[in-house]
């Protein structure tokens, strides 16, 4: 029998420990991405208040196309900087949620650049 590692896991582990030292503040706070094999979401986080300040993903209403790919996600990081810079966010710190800087991930990121959003 072949055991195939759990990647899901494996996954949460690396977030767990990146989250360990990633903290977002009023000032500064938190991008987070998370991919799944159809979607891709960003969240505009500040973790003293446990609250989300911005939002996007490609189930908007208001996103055209497919959500799997790295053109969707570099309209989800242009539409989620478009949102925090309309609430006054201009500075960021980047949690890539425990997946690779590659990808789908890299296009959101390069897309939230685009937008305004520094980090």
């Amino acid at each position: 029998m072949i055991n195939r590692p759990d990647t899901r896991a494996q996954r949460k582990k690396r977030h767990k420990r990146v989250r360990a030292t990633v903290f977002g503040t009023p000032e500064r706070p938190r991008l987070n991405v998370f991919r799944s094999e159809t979607n891709i979401y960003a969240q505009i986080i500040d973790d003293v208040n446990g609250s989300t300040l911005a939002a996007a993903s490609s189930l908007d209403k208001d996103f055209d196309g497919k959500g799997g790919n790295c053109e969707a996600a570099k309209k989800v990081g242009i539409m989620v900087a478009e949102r925090a810079r309309a609430k006054g966010i201009e500075t960021v710190v980047f949690d890539r949620g425990g997946y690779l800087y590659h990808g789908r991930v890299k296009a959101l990121a390069e897309g939230a650049r685009e937008g305004g959003l520094v980090f």
